[in-house]
């Protein structure tokens, strides 16, 4: 199969573009496209066929449930059962934008694009690309993140070529996603509601909207048997090819272990690369460092988190050590992505 790769124009969108890509959806087949967080891999969340391609395509299990993207409100009422008055206050606070929730689905929802679930995850994306595409591909787009199962999530298009080319039928190409981190996700069908996966809207930034919430704190195993409720808390996700670990503890003696161990690596004759900051990517002077920015700019980092772990799979480093973002605000979700990608393997310092 040859992928296209169709370049759009947020200034100006072309529509004989989208009308292409939602063609291809409505006749059953995939397009991967730009949101606000990462690219999506959307197929007609409708039709059971197209799940199963999402999942082949992506190599990915599947019991791992997809989240519906539409581009109205009211299209959620013909896919959810219950929409309580909770969910349609972070509706109107956060939709659309960088949120997903977890509702009871109607019959409509097939089990092959719920992972076998009672229960569907909807979003709305923000992005003008993908909020056309939605609508031209029949308003209900079923999309995980654009890449192979298990790798950094895909923030440009050239990130999903890299992965999906030859397996999909088209690429939109919207330029380089600005949030960079997947949505947040809450489960509605509980009360007090749950975050199953921490993103760039915040436990903090909800509660200001419905009060309490929770936390989903377990660790599914990937032989626990448990069906995962959302994407991504079963598997392990957005691996680099290289050995990954987090040093955690105070600045001066994270950069002193992170040191100590790449030069016994050197010795072992290993090679090392660093996730560091502008503040601390020049103490590292004689080893492959990458950048993620600013530390009090958790956007930035978030934002080039992906990109600088795919930008280690180029090289030929045997191994990663990462500083770790326990900061306030989207601290969290850059830590869940961290830890994930490293099989949550932490030096405590």
């Amino acid at each position: 199969m040859e992928t296209q790769i169709r370049r759009l124009d947020y200034d100006r969108i072309d529509e004989q573009i989208i009308e292409e890509a939602g063609s291809i959806i409505r006749k059953g087949g995939l397009v991967a496209f730009p949101t606000e967080t990462v690219y999506g891999l959307g197929g007609d969340a409708l039709n059971p066929e197209s799940s199963k391609k999402i999942y082949a395509a992506k190599g990915r299990p599947s019991d791992n449930p997809l989240i519906v993207h539409i581009a109205e409100k009211k299209d959620l009422y013909r896919i959810a059962r219950e929409v309580s008055e909770k969910a349609e206050k972070l509706m109107e606070a956060f939709w659309p934008g960088p949120l997903t929730m977890i509702f009871y689905k109607k019959e409509l929802v097939p089990e092959a694009t719920t992972g076998g679930l009672d229960t569907v995850a909807v979003r709305m994306p923000s992005d003008r690309i993908a909020a056309a595409f939605i609508r031209a591909a029949g308003g209900f787009v079923a999309a995980p993140s654009a890449n192979v199962s298990g790798r950094p999530s895909t923030t440009t298009a050239a990130h999903v070529e890299e992965d999906l080319s030859g397996r999909i039928e088209m690429i939109l190409d919207g330029g380089q996603a600005v949030i960079g981190l997947e949505s947040t996700i809450v489960d509605m069908t509980v009360d007090p509601p749950v975050i199953l996966r921490p993103g760039y809207v915040t436990k903090e930034k909800m509660e200001e909207q419905i009060g309490p919430l929770e936390v989903d704190k377990a660790i599914i195993a990937p032989d626990s048997g448990v069906k995962p409720k959302a994407p991504g808390m079963k598997y392990r996700h957005y691996a680099p090819r290289a050995d990954l670990t987090i040093v955690e503890g105070p600045t001066e003696a994270v950069i002193e272990e992170i040191s100590r161990r790449v030069e016994e690596d050197q010795k072992a004759g290993k090679k090392a690369g660093i996730l560091a900051t502008d503040e601390t990517a020049g103490r590292y002077p004689e080893w492959l460092v990458l950048s993620l920015g600013q530390r009090k700019h958790e956007e930035e980092i978030a934002m080039h988190l992906f990109d600088a772990l795919r930008q280690f799979d180029e090289t030929d480093v045997d191994c990663i050590y990462s500083e770790s973002f326990e900061e306030a605000s989207i601290g969290p979700a850059i830590m869940n992505r961290l830890l994930k990608a490293a099989g949550h393997k932490v030096i405590y310092v």
